[in-house]
C-alpha cells in the first residue's frame, strides 16, 4: 500500500513567548527591534508566519493594540507579505474584557485564543468572536486538553464560534507546573484531526518539541516553533537563536520525508 502523502506543513515560529527573558536565553528577543530581526532571520530559515507576542517596557508581557501594531508595522517593513498571527494570552495578567478590547481597537488579521481563558466570561467570549467575524480576524483556538475540544464544539453549536473560525492548535506540555511534550501526548489528539473543517497545528514544550512536531507533520498537521515553547538545541544545549531551531526542525522534516519514501 503507497504511503499517504501530505502537503509540506506550514511553519509557524513563537520567537518569544510571554514567560521567558533575557536569564532563560540571552537571544530571547524582547524588543521590537529584536523581534523584527528574528522574524527576518527565521523567515530566511524557512519559517512561514509568526506568532507574535509584545513586552511592556519593563519587559512584561502585554496585548497593548498600539505596542502590537508598532511591532506589526516594523515586522512589515523588513517583509511586507510575511503573515502574523497575534496572541491574546492572559499569562495570568489580563482578564477577558482586556483581551477583547486588543481584538477590537488592533483589528489583526490573525489571532489565536484560548478556548479555557475566554471561558471565564461566556457572554464576553460571544462578543469575542463575534468582533473578530466583523472584522475579518481569522481565528485559531488554543486547545490544552479533551475538555477544551469539549467546550469548541458547544459553543460551535450554540453559535458562540462562528461560521469559519474552525483553525485550532493543540498545545502538548505546559509551562506550570513544568511538563514537556512526548509523543505519547500526540496519540490524544489525532483521532480529531479529521473531525475538523479547518487548519490543524501543534506546539510542544520541552527538548522533544522537533521529535513531536515530526510526528505530527505525519498526520497533516502545521507546527509552531520558538522559543515560546522551547529553547534548547536537539543535543539539550541552549539553542543558539529561532532561527537555527527553525531550520533544524525543516532538516528534520526532510529527513524523515526522504526516509520514509526509500
Amino acid at each position: 500500500m503507497p504511503l499517504e502523502r501530505h502537503p509540506p506543513p506550514l511553519i509557524m515560529v513563537a520567537p518569544t513567548g510571554a514567560r521567558r527573558g533575557k536569564g532563560d536565553h540571552p537571544r530571547l528577543p524582547l524588543s521590537i527591534q529584536e523581534i523584527r530581526d528574528e522574524t527576518v532571520a527565521c523567515a530566511s530559515a524557512g519559517a512561514d508566519a509568526l506568532h507574535l507576542h509584545v513586552r511592556d517596557q519593563w519587559g512584561g508581557h502585554s496585548i497593548d493594540p498600539g505596542r502590537y501594531k508598532e511591532a506589526i508595522d516594523e515586522v512589515h517593513r523588513a517583509l511586507p507579505d510575511f503573515p502574523i498571527q497575534i496572541t491574546t494570552e492572559s499569562a495570568g495578567v489580563f482578564d477577558v474584557e482586556q483581551q477583547l478590547a486588543c481584538l477590537r481597537d488592533l483589528r489583526p488579521k490573525a489571532a489565536s485564543i484560548s478556548i479555557r481563558e475566554v471561558a471565564r466570561d461566556a457572554e464576553m467570549a460571544s462578543r469575542i468572536y463575534g468582533i473578530c467575524s466583523d472584522n475579518g480576524s481569522s481565528v485559531q483556538h488554543i486547545l490544552y486538553d479533551l475538555d477544551d475540544w469539549t467546550q469548541l464544539l458547544t459553543w460551535r453549536e450554540q453559535g458562540t464560534v462562528k461560521e469559519g473560525q474552525a483553525d485550532v492548535i493543540f498545545v502538548l506540555g505546559r509551562y506550570t507546573p513544568p511538563k514537556p511534550a512526548e509523543l505519547s501526548d500526540l496519540s490524544s489528539f489525532t483521532h480529531l484531526f479529521q473531525q475538523l473543517p479547518g487548519r490543524v497545528m501543534i506546539c510542544a514544550f520541552g527538548p522533544s518539541e522537533h521529535d513531536v512536531l515530526c510526528a505530527a507533520s505525519a498526520h497533516g498537521a502545521d507546527l509552531r516553533v520558538g522559543f515560546e515553547n522551547n529553547i534548547h538545541a536537539e543535543d539539550g544545549e541552549l539553542a543558539e537563536s529561532n532561527a537555527t531551531n527553525v531550520a533544524a526542525l525543516k532538516a528534520a522534516l526532510v529527513f524523515r520525508t526522504q526516509g520514509l519514501l526509500q
